[in-house]
């Protein structure tokens, strides 16, 4: 898989977050190349005391321009360095899209950078 050329790009924005003991819940919405705007939740839950990774595991729903609703499933891991965090997940859309998918996370601007990589 060729990860310097991306199948579709977007950004979103974090529009929500709520923190636990041991996770954080965080609600995302923006527009994604070839799918239109994508509203999503992730939990991630933390594997190291210092809370600089873990898994993630979540859910996305997108409206295409026709009106169209889609859905899938995410799970993935992520790193967190500062400030920023690097996430990596796969997704199964219902529509039998099949994604590899990278977000890098500027959480004091709220801002994510999203990459997919078709797995089909």
């Amino acid at each position: 898989m060729d990860l310097s050329k991306p199948d579709g790009e977007g950004e979103v924005t974090i529009t929500g977050i709520t923190v636990r003991e041991n996770e954080t819940t965080l609600n995302f919405d923006g527009p994604i190349e070839g799918y239109g705007i994508v509203y999503v939740t992730q939990t991630w839950k933390y594997t190291d005391a210092e809370n600089t990774m873990g898994f993630m595991n979540g859910q996305t729903r997108v409206v295409l321009n026709d009106g169209t609703m889609l859905h899938s499933p995410l799970a993935g891991t992520f790193t967190r360095k500062g400030s920023t965090v690097k996430l990596y997940f796969t997704d199964a859309v219902n529509n039998g899209d099949q994604n590899f998918v990278t977000w890098d996370i500027d959480m004091l601007s709220k801002k994510a950078k999203v990459r997919y990589f078709s797995l089909k």
